[in-house]
């Protein structure tokens, strides 16, 4: 650490007498310790001692060394920007002006702003708000998301990226409102009370970057698409997009190519291929892509290499360890689990098929005369589109077809996932039953095949496809494409301890931040930016679970926290649907609303919303529309849950203290807000509690959420094998649409996608 020519003695004093003030720490020992030591390693050394004393007893000392890296934050960007540290935060319009001149930030703001209202804004800054940060959560911030310049020297300062954010965000709003919208944004951010997307916290207001957390892709079988598929989400890769791909619809291993049979590869070497696309194109220099691929667990490929992508076993030709995958659920598939012979084994059948034969053979085809495979049906609650369709194959004498019992399928995905956390599982027919815009396809029709990568984006999906190439007068070689739905994931989530009093405030100035990132964003693949449009989805989450239930007094095992999930969830679904309301009636409804579930009431009702605001609400609804056709998602919020000073998502804790490790750090941490009375309802940890408390709180809580939730499941390496079983299946009773990481205590650090963590 580079300490020359830092603050002086009496700066660094007066950070641990602010702290001792306020946190009562005994400061006695680091006070006469840098009292012996050189002027240039008082500030090391305070910091150091500082962070070594963080523990259960005395879980404060993070905000004293806060403090300390908050005076070093200070000292450096008055340095790098020339005005005097004693000020903490210099001129506003300069930094603008100055980071613009050297395209660190983009000239937007200048040009969307006059210098009087950037003044204006300036004096909103209260430095004060820095004081909210804990050690581990300011130094994230500072680390990966505040403004440098090409050198990696200090600029800018934690308020500073707050109100830049908001400016982003409200800078095309009307001109009589929108300084107002800015200083309300500004209040939700620097008060903690939310966290934006990562790659918005990271690249609004500068020259570089998108907005928007992951997307999702569906790969048409056909080399073009496949290789468009490629190139499309290398561009995205880039850009610090994480991405999720459905390869469904590709054909299995030993398929036929233009009728030579037994000649297709399957989707191993296609997964091999994205495989190193993750590798190959890193995140704006910062990490290796992102990407989680999934399969039907119909698909013939599924036992034939898919299970083993990223096991340690088998051939290395047939893996491919970078990537994350998911595995798509029928109901049928969990009902043949159960079916078990006069002995008490299980014997359900299940039978795997190439999606490309299916077609050839079936004939299934929809109104415009495209063939359609197994993957197009899913069950409703009385009408069983896909069983049907699935026993109408099976009973087909030349379909050909691979079988197992169910239960084979079931073990090795298990196996799987205790050694490397992966697949995903994704139940496509609550999925689909539960969106509210399966009217685009019609009921019965699947239009949502899969989820992200972090498994709580639920959109309407389709494939990509060339419909002509030609030249043109000019002889340049011209592909039109017809473009798909290429689902866009743009995510923000609520602080819940910090805002579980200020939720009728906060989600609308939320909300509206969210439906704004849609305008704002440059996306480098077409077709994603022209779905985020179509059906401007978003997804409001929220982190800091196990945080607010110590808070309230709440132990996690036990109904209370059930039914507190399920009141508070509704009261979160209820304003965010009310301000997507309110903003379609002040700026139009999303281009898709005729005909969906919320134009028909018909969401209201499967929720059973039936007291007298939601009866209103519904009503104006369908009166003025909603903004956004989806409008819920709770990510994983790892990293941003962090800067919020509170727990991960909706998981439980890690542990009561523990070391939270990174490439570039290891720091010791604490549970929030810990002291005599929370600390009962921490102690008993994520891989301790029973997890299906942890599934009930999830249903709970799912039944609001109108896409999915990043939802975790802990369990020890020696779990028996029918004791994961029945986890899944309560999961799935319970009605829960996906789950994400099945974390043992065995399994290393899994490498998580950044971008939703937020």
């Amino acid at each position: 650490m580079n300490v020359k020519n830092h603050p002086e003695m009496d700066t660094v004093l007066e950070a641990i007498k602010r702290a001792n003030e306020k946190y009562k720490l005994d400061t006695t020992q680091l006070v006469q310790k840098i009292a012996e030591l050189e002027e240039s390693s008082r500030y090391e050394q305070s910091l150091l001692y500082s962070l070594n004393q963080i523990s259960m007893e005395d879980p404060n000392w993070t905000f004293l060394a806060a403090n300390l890296f908050l005076n070093d934050l200070y000292h450096k960007a008055a340095k790098h920007r020339g005005y005097n540290q004693t000020e903490k935060y210099g001129d506003f319009y300069r930094l603008l002006t100055n980071l613009s001149k050297i395209g660190i930030y983009s000239q937007d703001l200048l040009n969307d702003y006059t210098k009087e209202e950037i003044e204006t804004l300036g004096l909103e800054i209260d430095p004060n708000k820095d004081d909210l940060f804990n050690y581990i959560g300011l130094f994230l911030l500072a680390d990966r998301y505040l403004a440098k310049d090409y050198e990696g020297k200090t600029y800018e300062l934690p308020q500073e990226r707050f109100m830049i954010i908001a400016m982003t965000l409200m800078k095309n709003e009307p001109r009589d409102k929108r300084i107002s919208y800015v200083k309300e944004a500004y209040w939700a951010l620097s008060n903690l009370y939310m966290t934006v997307a990562t790659p918005t916290l990271s690249n609004a207001g500068k020259s570089f970057g998108q907005l928007s957390s992951c997307f999702i892709d569906t790969v048409d079988d056909s080399l073009d698409g496949i290789y468009l598929n490629n190139w499309d989400i290398a561009r995205l890769s880039k850009d610090g997009g994480g991405i999720g791909i459905y390869l469904g619809k590709v054909r299995a291993l030993g398929s036929d190519i233009k009728k030579f049979k037994g000649n297709s590869s399957g989707v191993v070497p296609w997964i091999r291929l994205i495989n190193d696309t993750a590798v190959s194109v890193d995140q704006l220099g910062q990490r290796q892509g992102a990407i989680a691929v999934y399969l039907d667990v119909f698909h013939k490929d599924m036992m034939s290499g898919f299970l083993d992508l990223k096991t340690n076993n088998g051939d290395e030709r047939r893996k491919a360890h970078d990537i994350f995958t998911g595995v798509s659920i029928p109901d049928l598939f969990m009902k043949k689990l159960e079916e078990v012979d006069e002995n008490g084994r299980s014997n359900g059948e299940w039978h795997t098929f190439c999606p490309h034969q299916v077609k050839q053979i079936m004939g299934w085809k929809d109104e415009d005369g495209t063939s359609l495979g197994l993957e197009d049906f899913y069950d409703e609650v009385d009408d069983k589109f896909f069983t049907e369709k699935y026993e109408e194959a099976v009973r087909h004498p030349l379909l050909p077809r691979k079988t197992y019992r169910a239960m084979d399928i079931m073990a090795r995905i298990m196996i799987s996932q205790l050694e490397t956390g992966t697949p995903y599982m994704f139940y496509r027919d609550e999925v689909n039953r539960q969106n509210p815009n399966k009217h685009i396809v019609g009921i019965g029709r699947t239009s949502i095949f899969c989820s992200n990568l972090c498994t709580e984006i639920a959109q309407n999906m389709s494939a990509t496809t060339i419909v002509k190439e030609y030249k043109d007068e000019d002889g340049n070689i011209v592909i039109v494409r017809k473009p798909g739905d290429f689902v866009v994931c743009n995510l923000s989530s609520i602080n819940l301890p910090k805002s579980v009093d200020v939720l009728e405030r906060l989600i609308p100035i939320q909300v509206r931040m969210l439906d704004n990132v849609i305008d704002l964003n440059t996306i480098s693949v077409g077709q994603a930016e022209a779905t985020n449009k179509k059906y401007r989805a978003i997804g409001l989450g929220t982190f800091g679970w196990h945080h607010l239930l110590a808070l309230e007094g709440i132990f996690w095992e036990s109904d209370e926290s059930v039914s507190f999930a399920d009141r508070l969830y509704e009261e979160i679904a209820y304003y965010t649907i009310r301000a997507s309301m309110l903003l379609a009636k002040e700026k139009g409804f999303y281009s898709k609303f005729a005909g969906s579930e919320w134009q028909t009431g018909r969401y209201f009702e499967r929720k059973g919303y039936k007291s007298v605001r939601w009866n209103q609400l519904k009503e104006d609804v369908f009166k003025f529309g909603v903004r956004n056709g989806w409008m819920m998602a709770i990510a994983p919020n790892s990293s941003t849950a962090k800067i919020g000073g509170s727990t991960d998502g909706i998981d439980p804790l890690y542990a009561v203290e523990y070391a939270e490790e990174k490439k570039n750090f290891k720091f010791k941490v604490t549970a929030p807000d810990l002291d005599h009375n929370t600390y009962n309802y921490y102690r008993r940890s994520r891989h301790v509690l029973d997890q299906n408390w942890s599934i009930r709180q999830n249903a709970a809580r799912q039944r609001h959420i109108d896409q999915s939730i990043s939802f975790n499941l802990y369990v020890r390496h020696d779990i028996k094998a029918k004791e994961l079983l029945n986890l899944h299946m309560e999961a799935w009773k319970q009605g829960l649409k996906t789950t994400y990481y099945v974390r043992s205590t065995s399994q290393s650090e899994i490498q998580e996608c950044e971008a939703c963590h937020s």
